[in-house]
This record gives structure tokens, sequence and C-alpha cells, in this order.
């Protein structure tokens, strides 16, 4: 017994019976604990646990407890194998400390992953011709060689190939985009949904355009989204040269403030180039809202264009300027205003049609109407503006009125929306006026559901526990 003690051999299988069990268990407890609190640093304890501690208590074992020549192969097997695992242990120990915790746009943060996967690599295939030729006495020198060879020959056998991946790394290391960001590069216009080594992928909104890395590397683009804050959003379009340009100017702005998408507080700007063509330039939020901004704003500019007797693309034909539809019109709605055979062509003579696209402003909150709107046909909403957003409280549908405070030369509380395309008949205040004082009973109708829309806007506000930034100036 003192002989096995005094060749230290017996010192080992005891350390080892006794130690790695403990080490096991500290280990085990330490990772339950870092895992519930998601710290990175139980991944290489893992490693730690379950394949480096297992294999270098084999290799302590083999080597000094039973003291095995250190040139019979299961000791060399069982030492390459221990030394593999450190040297991933000790890779996946400065991954963690170098990147796991990387603060937000730091340099560390910015390093793509497939250059962390490669410097790794290439570590690990170094770690692994020093390691060789350590435990089984290997020449490694001819190997390195003879792969450095053979990687020339590839690469020039697949240098445009390889260029492309290059240029895909060097694209992904400088990173001038990032994923969601919008480009305009290569003739191509759209969001950024994947980058990889070869190619940028764009979604147009037709379809996924794949770009090359080496066409990005080697042409300049534009990154729509850089830098941060508001995008311009800009169209031309052609009017008549009979319309005056100051009139045509404001319409173009007034439509263009009312849109959902425009930042608050930015107004719409408007260039005249001459020979009726205008630049219109949006402030909106970011690219992604540019051309559903622009789409809604050329669909609401012809339907105001009409209505100003403006000649938008050169046309300014509109079917309902037809008499006809106008005689037909005052029939329909005659019920409404309480109408005699006699009082339809007094109303030919001042009222006129007039259409609105879907999600156009009818009538805005704060404003004392000059005429009264008798719909149609269509529908539109009335809603509050509170703090929040816009609370809608009840809808308008054919032979309904809008404006009824132009009777009562108060301001409009209510906003007035067109829910879909709406067709009305404009009436004059003076008109209306004169109806009214031949007609008691439609005063008194026009006074009641002016009430009842107070009302309804009261109840809807305290239903959902609201209270109205009422947009009148009284």
């Amino acid at each position: 017994m003192a002989e096995a003690f005094q060749d230290g051999w017996a010192w080992w299988v005891i350390g080892l019976a006794v130690g790695v069990p403990v080490l096991l268990v500290v280990l085990t407890e330490l990772i339950g604990a870092l895992s519930r609190r998601g710290n990175p640093v139980a991944g290489p304890l893992k490693l730690l646990r379950n394949w480096v501690v297992p294999a270098g208590a084999l290799f302590a074992l083999l080597a000094f407890a039973i003291q095995s020549p250190a040139d019979q192969v299961w000791v060399r097997v069982v030492a390459t194998v221990f030394g593999f695992l450190v040297i991933l242990l000790v890779l996946s120990s400065f991954n963690v400390a170098l990147f796991a915790n990387a603060a937000p746009g730091s340099w560390r943060d910015r390093i793509p992953t497939i250059f962390v996967e490669i410097a790794r690599l290439a570590l690990v295939v170094v770690g692994l011709a020093l390691l060789f030729s350590w435990v089984w006495d290997a020449d490694v020198g001819g190997l390195i060689t003879a792969l450095g060879v053979t990687s020339i020959v590839i690469g020039l056998a697949l240098q445009n190939a390889v260029g492309g991946v290059i240029s895909g790394l060097l694209l992904l290391f400088e990173q001038p985009f990032k994923i969601g960001d919008w480009l305009d590069a290569a003739g191509v216009r759209g969001r950024v949904v994947e980058v990889n080594w070869r190619a940028v992928h764009i979604d147009t909104g037709s379809g996924i355009q794949i770009v090359p890395n080496s066409s990005l590397s080697g042409a300049s683009f534009t990154n729509l989204t850089e830098p941060a804050g508001p995008y311009t959003a800009s169209t031309s379009v052609t009017f008549s040269t009979d319309d005056p340009p100051h009139e045509v100017m404001a319409l173009l702005i007034d439509v263009a403030d009312a849109l959902p998408m425009r930042i608050a507080g930015e107004r719409a700007t408007v260039s005249y180039g001459g020979g009726g063509s205008y630049t219109v330039s949006i402030l909106v939020p970011g690219p992604a809202d540019a051309s559903t901004a622009l789409s809604m704003y050329l669909s609401w500019l012809w339907y105001a264009a009409r209505r100003q007797g403006f000649a938008l693309d050169g046309d300014a034909t509109d079917p309902l300027t037809e008499p006809d539809r106008l005689a037909a019109a005052i029939t329909q709605i005659a019920p409404a205003l309480h109408l005699r055979d006699d009082d339809v062509e007094q109303l030919a003579a001042t009222a006129r049609l007039a259409r609105y696209g879907v999600g156009e402003v009818v009538l805005p909150a704060g404003v004392i109407p000059e005429e009264v709107s008798v719909i149609l046909t269509g529908q539109a909403v009335l809603a509050l503006d509170v703090d929040g957003g816009r609370v809608e409280f009840a809808r308008a549908e054919a032979g309904d009125i809008i404006g009824h405070t132009a009777l009562t030369r108060e301001r409009s509380q209510a906003v007035t929306v067109a829910a879909e395309i709406l067709t009305v008949v404009i009436v004059p205040l003076e008109t209306v006026d004169e109806l009214i004082r031949a007609r008691p009973r439609l005063a008194a109708e026009i006074g009641e559901s002016l009430e009842l829309k107070r009302r309804m806007a009261a109840e809807r506000l305290a239903e959902l526990n609201l209270s109205a930034r009422v947009i009148s100036e009284r």
C-alpha cells in the first residue's frame, strides 16, 4: 500500500473518484442558476461538464493513475479527444466574453456572425494541427503546404464565384444596410428581406428581386431608410395651363395635408415647373409609407380636381356636371328637404353635384360650413378627434344632411369622412335658408338631427371613458 502512494497513482485514483463527482455537482448547480437568469456563460459550462471533465478524467486515469505508456494508441486517442474539446471550450468562452454581451452599436455587435464562424473554424484547424503534431508527432508542415497550393488552384478556378462570396463578406462586415431597410440599388427599389454570402434579396412589392453582392459592391446604391427620420415622398402631376397655378398649388397642398400617414405638423410643399407641371413633396415616417401615401394622394386628387373644375392630366370631364344628373339627384333628395315641384327648378340653378374618394374628409372639424350637403349615394363616418386617435360615433347614409352647423353659424365639432365613394348634392347656405323660412318643419328636423349627433358623440366618449380634444375653437 505504501508503494502505491509512493508511486503516486493511488492519489490520482482517490482524487478522480472524489473530485470528479464533486466538480460535476458544482457545475450542474452553477449551470442551473445561470440558465434561469439567461446568462450566456451557461453554454461553455455545459460543454465543460458534459464533455471536457469526463474526457479529462479519462485521460488522467490512463496517463497518471494506470500510468499507461504515452505512446500507447488509446492514450493518444483520448489525449486527442481531450485536446480537441479543450480547444472548443476555449473558443466558446472567448465567443461569450467578446460577443454575447456586446453593447448595441459597438464594433463587437456589428461584426457579422459569419466572420466569427470563419475565425473559429481557422483556429480549430490550427489547434488540431498543433495537437496532432504534439500527440502523434505528425509532420503538419507538408500538409499545410499542400493545402496552401490546393487552395490557390481552387481559388484561381473559382475566382468569379469566390469574388462574389468575398464581396458578400465585405458587405456583411461594413453593414451599409440591414434587414428591413429600403434600398434603391441596381435599378431595384424595395425592402431588404435577406442578406447572405452571395446576394441581397429585395422585396419590390411585386416579387423578390435577387441582387448579387458583387453588383452592390461595385456600384453605388441609396439606403432610403438612413438617416432615420422623415422620408420625403414625391410625385409629379400635370394640370391644364388654363388652371390658375396658385389655385392649383393650394389644392395640391390641401389634399396632401389631409393624408393620415403625413407627419403631423409638417405641411406638404409644391413647386411649379411651368407648362402645367407641378411637383408635390410629402413628409411621411419612412419609405414603407411612401407608396401607400402617394397612391391615396393621387386618387384623392382626382376627386378634388373634379370638384374644383381643374383639368388633372389635361382632362376636366366629369359626368356629374351633366344637367340631367343634377335634376335626377334633386328629385331623389326632395323628401329629405321637403321640396315641392316648383322648388326643383330653383334648386337646380344653385346646387351642384360632387364626389369624394374613400377616406377623404368631406367636412373638417373646427370650421363654420358655408354650404349644406345631402348624401345621394354612399356612406360617411362622423368622428371626434380625441387624445390618442379618432373615435367614430355615427354614420350618415343616403338622404342624410352633412353640415348642420351651417344653419346655426357654429363651428363643426365632428369630422366627416367618406367611408366609401360618396356622391352628394351641395346646396348653398342662402338656398337652404330660403327653404327653411318657407318650411318650419325642415328647420325642426335639422335641429333635432344636430342634437341627436351631439348626444351620440357624448355617449360614445363616455362609453370609452375618453375626454374629447374638441377641435372647434369657440
